[in-house]
């Protein structure tokens, strides 16, 4: 097996960026391939009395990819695609409104956000570091480095990979820790570790 069987994988050891950067891909790998391949009816499936879905999940976690690094780290406001699909800034908008989206939507939504949340990502590491302050600060005025804003997003996709893990186990029973060796998503995946 190759490390192109399995680029989910984080490096064994390295510099705290490739640390960070490797933790925070196999958790969007691994969300992924919870929530990929599904058809309408399984990413709007709930368990129990929760409203959660697959499809609010893809649609929430992308939103939260290009929040914290367009508007948290840049101070920039949200584009394309937020600013066309009728966002309203409230909280549960992306888990609500995924009803409505197709699958080639959402899916495509994430994927799109995924890549420009990287490259926005990759260029500020370049540019300044993880110690670089970013845009957004507490309400005492002292701003959040970028080490933050990763580590935030990395705490973000545990708690909602491990909701994946249920609400992908009620459609089809798929479970595991980590796709299995070679998957990939459909085409027109932007493969994290490229």
């Amino acid at each position: 097996m190759t490390d192109s069987d399995r680029p989910w994988e984080p490096p064994l050891a390295g510099t705290e960026v490739t640390q960070l950067a490797g933790a925070l891909d196999r958790l969007r790998w691994t969300f992924r391939w919870k929530a990929g391949d599904l058809d309408a009816a399984g990413l709007r499936t709930r368990v129990g009395t929760s409203t959660l879905t697959l499809g609010g999940l893809l649609k929430h976690l992308a939103a939260q990819e290009d929040y914290i690094f367009t508007v948290k780290l840049r101070g920039e406001p949200m584009g394309a695609p937020w600013n066309a699909t009728g966002w309203d800034g409230d909280n549960d908008w992306e888990f609500t409104s995924a009803a409505d989206d197709t699958p080639e939507e959402l899916y495509a939504l994430w994927d799109g956000d995924v890549a420009r949340a990287r490259s926005r990502c990759d260029a500020a590491v370049a540019s300044g570091g993880l110690d670089q302050l970013a845009h957004i600060s507490g309400p005492d005025g002292r701003h959040a480095s970028l080490r933050r804003l990763v580590c935030d997003l990395i705490e973000e996709y545990g708690r909602h990979t491990g909701h994946a893990d249920l609400l992908r186990e009620a459609v089809d029973g798929r479970v595991g820790e980590d796709p299995p060796p070679g998957w990939r998503a459909g085409s027109g995946w932007p493969d994290p570790g490229a």
